[in-house]
């Protein structure tokens, strides 16, 4: 019996966890990895977490990517980003398999609490569309090995978006874009060096369902948000994350 009631509790806060991860990628369009990885080591081993993580973050990641409006435009716009993304990506995932990425990953954090101070103050950068042809394979190269280093794909990608200007729903479907084929590149980096197993990932199947769940209420929720608003939500969630991943990765060393 106490064997029951614990598998059942752990169940519920499995799926509440990936409710809220799913929740917050709807607001914003990112979070999902860094909440759930995070909370679900809590409940489970670190290893099934990474495993029942997979098909949740990367399908999430195509729908946020198709339900937007301006798919078409955005992959012209930033196909030679996304060529950059595949081109980085191997060289980091070398690094995940041989050395250590906890530093990496706090340097990373920090970073994003930094990007999310900035976001929040009235300071502002703005790139011309002039410099898009030689910054985006740059950005998406820098993007690549980041991923593949730390599985934490929103850098420098999230920033360098939001420099552009783009509105909250081109952001979200740019960003889903960038993190489809992040995830794609690194499953294929992990499938290659042998560090992807596809028989435990597909435990990640059931996750799906209150991943989904709670990105649907996620995104009505940010349907009802002003541009305004939804900036200064996008950089406070940015702060929180980035103070969580860095104080996990310090801990770790």
């Amino acid at each position: 019996m106490m064997t029951e009631s614990i598998s059942i509790l752990a169940i519920t806060l499995v799926t509440a966890i990936f409710v809220l991860a799913g929740l917050v990628k709807g607001v914003i369009g990112m979070g999902l990895p860094t909440i759930a990885i995070g909370l679900l080591g809590l409940v489970i081993a670190p290893v099934e977490a990474a495993a029942m993580l997979v098909l949740p973050s990367l399908i999430t990641n195509v729908w946020q990517l198709v339900a937007g409006p301006n798919f078409r435009g955005l992959l012209k716009r930033f196909s030679t980003l996304l060529i950059g993304i595949c081109v980085g990506t191997p060289f980091g995932v070398s690094f995940i398999v041989f050395g250590n990425t906890d530093i990496v990953t706090a340097v990373l954090g920090t970073v994003l609490i930094c990007y999310g101070l900035y976001g929040l103050s009235n300071a502002r950068v703005s790139i011309a569309p002039k410099t898009e042809r030689w910054l985006s394979p740059l950005t998406g190269v820098v993007t690549g090995v980041l991923m593949g280093a730390t599985g934490i794909s929103a850098l420098p990608v999230a920033p360098y978006f939001t420099s552009l200007g783009l509105n909250k729903d081109d952001l979200i479907q740019a960003l889903g874009l960038s993190f489809t084929i992040s995830s794609c590149a690194l499953a294929i980096g992990l499938l290659v060096t042998g560090e992807f197993r596809v028989a435990i990932a597909t435990t990640s199947l059931l996750a799906l369902i209150p991943a989904f769940v709670g990105m649907f209420i996620g995104q009505a929720l940010r349907k009802r948000i002003a541009q305004d608003q939804f900036r200064k939500y996008f950089f406070v969630t940015l702060l929180v994350l980035g103070g969580y991943t860095t104080y996990r990765a310090l801990s770790l060393l």
